[in-house]
């Protein structure tokens, strides 16, 4: 029988290891597959990391990264691609290469994971230069927090017009979407703003006080992207997305003592 055309809720994640659990690949496939999406995994680095922070980084070679990719896209394919940590502009550009040739019709959910919850910085400046020229002028969707966009975009970003105009300068590059965060701009509630080529929307919600925000920025963008490969536009694969991060912190179990993980698995729970 012949397969049916259309998206198919395949994701090609290219990130780090989390030890923790919380965050990095761990946090993304068990996002996409509790949205119903098929996740693979393209592993950049492995991190010694718990709830407390970074304790080590061990970067994957370049070409084995690039390997994971290459067979992974030629046997299973990819509705879209998600990339999180990148530590290293080598990297970064033989990743953009690699997509180039292998998925240039692919979506890309580029979230330019930066700095852990921790603080623990994890990319390096060359880095993030070279995810701002090579990543995010083919991102259908980039997805700073406030700290992230300020560096890419040089934009002060401390309220809602300073995300929209950092939201601009990521169109500017060339970017098809930007959702930047607000979740590390004080206030009761946390305000999102998504631009693209064709609008802008505003999401809102009450802040949830806890410590257990490990992995939040990984988990939207795979919520996102898990979406988005089963043919949600943008809009409504942010908005999705939101709902699912909302459930999964005010559901978290409170492990670690440090910044604890949310709960991936909420849904199950109500079940």
């Amino acid at each position: 029988m012949k397969k049916a055309e259309g998206p198919e809720g395949r994701v090609l994640i290219i990130a780090g290891s989390d030890s923790g659990g919380g965050a990095g690949i761990q946090a993304d496939i068990k996002t996409v597959t509790m949205l119903g999406g098929y996740a693979m995994t393209a592993i950049t680095a492995i991190t010694v990391q718990d709830t407390k922070g970074v304790h080590g980084v061990w970067p994957v070679p370049v070409d084995a990264v690039i390997g994971q990719i290459q067979v992974t896209l030629a046997d299973i394919g990819a509705d879209v691609i998600k990339t999180g940590m990148l530590g290293s502009a080598a990297l970064v550009e033989a990743i953009a290469e690699c997509l180039a040739e292998a998925a240039s019709m692919a979506p890309r959910v580029i979230d330019p994971v930066m700095v852990a919850t921790s603080g623990d910085r994890l990319v390096d400046a060359k880095a993030v230069e070279a995810i701002r020229s090579e990543l995010v002028p083919r991102a259908r969707l980039v997805t700073p927090n406030a700290p992230e966009a300020e560096v890419l975009t040089g934009k002060v970003v401390e309220t809602v017009d300073g995300q929209r105009r950092a939201a601009e300068r990521l169109l500017e590059l060339g970017a098809h979407g930007a959702l930047v965060k607000g979740g590390h701009i004080g206030g009761n509630k946390i305000t999102d703003v998504l631009q693209t080529t064709t609008g802008e929307w505003i999401f809102e919600s009450p802040r949830i006080v806890t410590m257990s925000t490990h992995g939040t920025g990984c988990t939207l963008a795979s919520a996102i992207a898990a979406h988005l490969a089963q043919g949600a536009s943008v809009p409504d694969a942010v908005e999705r997305g939101r709902d699912y991060l909302i459930g999964a912190i005010r559901s978290a179990k409170g492990f670690g003592k440090g910044h604890g993980p949310v709960n991936h698995g909420w849904s199950l729970d109500s079940e």
